[in-house]
């Protein structure tokens, strides 16, 4: 194009072949990715199950990095071609409003020129002598080349008319102007750096091309993404949706659409994985104590997708992932979408997307997922870090201090998790378990308290709590029997006194509420705990199951929280881990009963 777009040039743009350019990008993309997948899904697995030695490492090494490179090549064609689709929808838009004036002009048989000016016919009649007044041309400036009417003459009903085309035509082409403007300093910088290798600093600019093209395809796509929609009805509308328009989606959007609940979970898996990338490469050379802490998280989960696990255990699927927050991660451990039975853990106090998370808690959730397939191979399990759990340096006296709030909060996003597992799983009705440890407990109740509950959800599981901000198992809405608790005897924050206990203890003590914290493991005869009536009495109507005592609370180093942390453990704790798996597996008729405090 010229410097200086013309309507002539914006009615005569081709925006065929911008599309027939977009879908040569997608093309590319769609090889890349097939070339990643098989690299993952036949060349890594093969090796790694039949292969050992430095010659095998050094294959797979090099294989993971080609994956990598695949992965890039994914992401950037893809960003081209949404760039390209939305650069012709936003000019097609100009096109059809140039077209409207053009065909309003030539009714009214006025003359278009090439400068954009519209030159109109005589018209009206004077009021004088009745003879029709004099046509004119109206320009861009606003200004027709006629005489502004005296009082005595009226105007030519022809030059608002022309006016208010010349107008249309006007904003058509600087709106088409503007586009191509932007467009073209987005397309300059999709470019692949030299070499063979992405390191995370390619990730980091890659990070950056898809910010800028979220940020022009906006109107294109993500005013279509059902954000405000049930689970059922985004399961539906990505199902509607031709396979273009998902290809492109998963390129621009992997965050969203990775992150949406009611999208299959095997689409998910795949945004993440790219998100994940993308989320690295923007993290990485920042130095603040929270992008440290997050990235170490997200390299690890990387590792594990990477590294992929031993034969006979269940598949990864990264379901969630983002750096909002304190970050946020959903891993399931098995295929949530074709398991019969899953289950959703969900952490508590003091944990935040970190390394400790991505090995501590995703080994719970793997640890649940292996025990449960064990019972029922149909089985799946899931770490929900969906929400800002409360974050402490000191354990006991900060859980004492923390509200319902963050509960409440991620108790909505919760619900949503599970009706989204419940809207895409292909078995008509499937077996769902919620499981809370620590504060999660309190979210996991706070859940069954909005909206529609824990929607699809058959089993809850507290385990390790302090309460769950209701009195009695009959008020979670899954129904007598199908509420489970297990607590460690030597667990302190089961002990947690009550709030009204707390206070007292603070105002008779230095110590506060540790001190009848001490006391209640003494005496055990108080139900109430620090976000309501203990799961484990019998007042509040669970089904007690048996666990380990765990290593005393009380030591000559001070208060311990081992036996608070060894719940999902197989190893130190396995009549906790197998009830645990026995229910996730709907085989709770199985589990091995305590009595209640």
């Amino acid at each position: 194009m010229t410097t200086v777009l013309t309507w002539a040039q914006l009615r005569d743009l081709k925006c065929a072949e911008l599309e027939g350019a977009a879908d040569g990008w997608g093309r590319s993309s769609n090889r890349a990715d097939a070339a990643r997948d098989r690299i993952e899904q036949q060349l890594l697995t093969g090796l790694r199950d039949t292969q050992e030695g430095e010659a095998a490492d050094a294959a797979v090494a090099r294989l993971r990095q080609l994956s990598r490179n695949f992965q890039y090549v994914y992401t950037e064609c893809g960003l081209l071609r949404t760039t390209l689709n939305s650069l012709a929808h936003e000019m097609k838009l100009q096109q059809r409003a140039l077209a409207e004036a053009l065909d309003d002009a030539a009714a009214l048989k006025f003359t278009v020129h090439p400068d954009g000016s519209v030159t109109y016919p005589a018209a009206g009649e004077g009021l004088i002598d009745g003879a029709p007044l004099q046509g004119g041309t109206a320009a861009s400036n606003g200004a027709p080349d006629l005489v502004p009417p005296t009082g005595l003459v009226a105007p030519n009903p022809n030059t608002a008319k022309a006016q208010d085309i010349v107008d249309r035509l006007t904003g058509a082409v600087r709106a088409a102007a503007e586009i191509d403007w932007r467009y073209a300093r987005i397309l300059r910088r999709l470019k692949a750096e030299e070499g063979l290798n992405v390191p995370d600093s390619t990730w980091k600019d890659a990070a950056g091309d898809a910010s800028a093209v979220r940020g022009a395809a906006g109107a294109y796509l993500k005013d279509a993404i059902p954000h405000g929609a049930t689970p059922a009805e985004r399961r539906d509308w990505w199902a509607g949706l031709t396979q273009e328009q998902r290809e492109e989606y998963l390129a621009v959007y992997p965050d969203q659409i990775g992150n949406l609940d009611g999208i299959p979970a095997l689409v998910r898996d795949a945004a993440n994985r790219d998100n994940l990338q993308l989320l690295i490469g923007k993290l990485d050379g920042r130095d603040d104590d929270r992008s440290v802490a997050q990235l170490a998280g997200l390299r690890e989960i990387e590792r594990q997708l990477g590294a992929g696990g031993k034969p006979g255990e269940p598949a990864m699927f990264l379901l969630g992932v983002s750096d909002e927050g304190n970050g946020r991660a959903i891993v399931s451990f098995g295929n949530p979408d074709t398991a019969r039975n899953v289950s959703t853990y969900v952490p508590g106090l003091n944990t935040s997307l970190d390394k400790e998370f991505a090995e501590g808690d995703l080994k719970r959730a793997r640890d649940t997922a292996i025990g449960s397939q064990y019972h029922d191979p149909s089985s799946a399990a899931i770490a929900w870090l969906g929400y800002d759990a409360p974050q402490a340096v000191d354990g006991f006296s900060s859980l004492a201090v923390a509200g319902s709030e963050r509960a409440v909060e991620g108790g909505r996003g919760l619900g949503e998790f599970t009706a989204g597992l419940a809207a895409t799983n292909e078995h008509g009705d499937p077996h769902l378990t919620a499981i809370g440890h620590s504060y999660g407990s309190r979210t996991v109740g706070a859940a069954t308290q909005q909206g529609g509950g824990l929607q699809g959800v058959d089993d809850i599981v507290f385990v390790g709590s302090p309460g769950v901000g209701v009195d009695r198992a009959e008020d979670l809405g899954v129904g007598n029997g199908h509420v489970f608790v297990g607590a460690a005897e030597n667990d302190a924050v089961t002990m947690l006194p009550s709030r009204r206990q707390a206070s007292v203890g603070a105002a008779a003590s230095p110590l506060g509420p540790l001190v009848f914290l001490v006391g209640d493991m003494a005496d055990r005869r108080d139900d109430d705990l620090w976000f309501g009536k203990d799961p484990a009495s019998e007042a509040f109507g669970a089904r007690r199951f048996r666990v380990d005592d765990g290593p005393g609370a009380v030591s000559s180093s001070g208060l311990s929280i081992e036996a608070h942390s060894q719940y999902f453990d197989p190893t130190r704790d396995p009549a906790s881990a197998n009830n645990i798996a026995l229910i996730s597996a709907g085989l709770s008729g199985r589990v091995k009963p305590e009595e209640y405090r």
